[in-house]
């Protein structure tokens, strides 16, 4: 019997795909479904607007309206109720940060077979505020120890990786994603945000 698929998008700066994490690893252990993790860079000014702010939460930079502020107000409100009863770390960010090197350290981390250590120290470290997901070094420190050739990123980065990331993003909205996590089953069904999983569960018990 053929392994069964499921493709998952995440963005390393989306509180919401780091919920869905382990809730991801759980589904795959359990129903024996083999999940393609992929990146997708979500274009959040497009949608919520941007803003910078210090480390005391006072507001250096913004182009974000009211609505867009409650919006995003909310969103950590909640994720952080629900890190909270999961006993994760999420800090709100100061920046609308570019997550595009850490989505190619994924592609990097996946040819190396090294994708969950990555995934967990990225996420992990990222919101508590103990990495700078643009910083190449520090993506390269961490694929090396988790087991892939740290020094080999820099060249994947620079060329095919880039590439490479710019195919999976084209493919993913061609497929009709816009945000993350997205679960796309093979059959083009596609399911956007972690309470969902109850449901894919349910689906993949029974196929």
């Amino acid at each position: 019997m053929p392994t069964r698929t499921l493709t998952l998008y995440i963005d390393y700066k989306s509180p919401y795909a780091y919920l869905a994490k382990d809730l991801a690893y759980r589904l795959e252990q359990d129903t024996g479904v083999a999940i393609d993790w992929l990146p997708y860079v979500l274009d959040i000014p497009a949608y919520l607007g941007s803003a910078k702010v210090d480390a005391n939460g006072r507001v250096l930079e913004q182009e974000r309206n009211a609505h867009q502020w409650r919006r995003v107000k909310y969103s950590y409100m909640d994720v952080r109720r629900e890190a909270n009863r999961l006993g994760l770390t999420i800090r709100g960010t100061r920046k609308i940060w570019d997550s595009s090197l850490a989505g190619i350290g994924l592609l990097y981390a996946k040819r190396h077979d090294v994708l969950r250590a990555y995934n967990d120290e990225v996420f992990e470290r990222f919101w508590k505020h103990d990495l700078d997901i643009e910083q190449p070094a520090a993506l390269a420190d961490i694929l090396q120890r988790a087991g892939a050739d740290g020094a080999g990123f820099e060249a994947f980065l620079q060329g095919e990786g880039r590439t490479a990331l710019k195919a999976v993003q084209d493919e993913a909205e061609a497929k009709g994603v816009f945000g993350v996590p997205s679960f796309l089953l093979p059959d083009g069904d596609l399911y956007w945000g972690r309470e969902h999983l109850p449901r894919l569960r349910e689906m993949l018990a029974v196929a």
